[in-house]
């Protein structure tokens, strides 16, 4: 097999960075409470400019759906040894197009501060910010490579164009490369990841993948195999309404009542300020009401089911001893399942993380094993019944404007998904 041990074999034919530096100025940012899908029309510009570049590589089966997912399909490409008793399941490359509703995403003005040799990077649009070694320690690791910020108006967009413009590459180059053998593969781009909508309407049995990878991890050599267990606790506080100039005795007010609540919530390390790795947190996001109702609603993550539970039976603890303070008032509780940990399903068929762990050895990569302090679409498609783990795109400090990606991990990470592709190839032929 072809393997790309040394990025520089296929240095010459990269598009990564030029298709990149297009993506991300397509205003593209998500938005919460929307009525469309995609909740943004700029979703669909990038979308429908990916199908074109689709049809320009010579990919087959591409289709733009009617709610903003882009598909298609590059035949396989097997060796005339390939054993006919033997099945090479179809494997899929997926990364989302929108950018996070939390910076903004219009304007986007990508520099390319190219060899960089260490210290600070000014970004011109903005003096207050800086990228240097406290808010983005990575750059030490990235001397001489080329990186690529906003001007530090906007964030960058690099969630996920990067694994946008990656996975269109690697397409790319096995397309013109028919001496590199490969199985089937499927590419999908989705809208409204950032708005935790990624999966909504995602047509797998249209996707035809066996297995995928999502291309939207950070840094160079990040595989990811686990996300947090996710519910919402919702606490609804009862009380009584009543004139304020004659309420004594009378009056209950459930504001006061949420009030105690969360003032009883633990201060240190069950909060997201004081967690990190594999601890997990409560947090209070939301708070509405007023005298006669108020409403709580607390995030509640772990990477261990039984550890979430723990923390949902503390909750419900408090409020219990919320109702016992007001016997007057009537305390509701409410648990909502939102995603589960997609370790316990990658776990039922290995291949899918060894093989990413085996391509990126062959590709001269060091591996890092990571988890994610949060969910993704892999979670969500690995609950569906396409496991779905995640790898590298290479982008750092995303969501806001000190937001930056090197060219040179992108191009890693173009390789990672060739020889993936490959790897695959080899380990059914046994």
């Amino acid at each position: 097999m072809k393997y790309f041990k040394n990025a520089d074999e296929i240095i010459k034919e990269y598009s990564v960075t030029e298709r990149f530096l297009n993506y991300v100025k397509i205003d593209t940012q998500a938005k919460e409470d929307s009525d469309k899908f995609p909740s943004t029309d700029g979703q669909w510009d990038l979308l429908k400019l990916l199908k074109k570049e689709m049809e320009e590589i010579g990919l087959e089966k591409i289709e733009l759906t009617e709610h903003g997912y882009v598909m298609g399909t590059l035949p396989a490409n097997l060796p005339p040894d390939f054993p006919k008793d033997k099945k090479m399941p179809a494997i899929g490359f997926i990364a989302h197009v929108d950018t996070s509703p939390d910076s903004s995403g219009k304007d986007v003005k990508p520099i390319v501060h190219k060899n960089y040799q260490g210290g600070d990077i000014p970004l011109p649009g903005n003096k207050e910010i800086i990228l240097n070694y406290e808010n983005s320690p990575k750059l030490q690791e990235c001397i001489g490579m080329d990186i690529i910020s906003s001007d530090g108006t906007t964030l960058l967009g690099a969630d996920d164009k990067a694994g946008v413009a990656e996975i269109m590459d690697a397409a790319a180059i096995l397309k013109k490369h028919p001496e590199i053998y490969h199985g089937e593969i499927k590419i999908g781009f989705n809208p409204d990841e950032e708005i935790g909508m990624g999966t909504k309407h995602f047509d797998i049995k249209k996707f035809g993948a066996d297995f995928a990878y999502t291309v939207d991890g950070g840094e160079l050599g990040e595989i990811e195999n686990e996300t947090f267990n996710a519910d919402t606790f919702v606490a609804t506080f009862h009380g009584v309404s009543h004139h304020p100039g004659y309420a004594k005795g009378k009056l209950l007010n459930a504001v006061k009542m949420a009030a105690d609540f969360i003032e009883m919530l633990p201060k240190n390390g069950v909060s997201p300020e004081t967690t990190e790795n594999r601890e997990g947190y409560v947090h209070p996001f939301d708070i509405q009401g007023g005298i006669e109702k108020t409403q709580v609603k607390l995030l509640v993550r772990d990477f261990e089911l039984q550890l979430m539970k723990d923390k949902e039976a503390m909750l419900q603890e408090l409020c219990d001893k919320i109702q016992a303070k007001y016997p007057k008032g009537k305390v509701e509780t409410q648990i909502l399942e939102y995603y589960r940990n997609m370790r316990f399903k990658l776990d039922e068929d290995l291949r899918t993380v060894n093989y990413a762990v085996e391509a990126a050895e062959k590709s001269g990569i060091k591996v890092k094993m990571s988890l994610i302090r949060g969910g993704t679409d892999g979670a969500n498609l690995s609950y569906r019944g396409l496991l779905t783990p995640n790898v590298f795109a290479g982008m750092q400090n995303y969501h806001g404007k000190y937001e930056w990606v090197p060219a040179q991990w992108m191009r890693k990470s173009v390789v990672l998904i060739c020889n993936l592709a490959q790897v695959w190839l080899d380990r059914s032929a046994e």
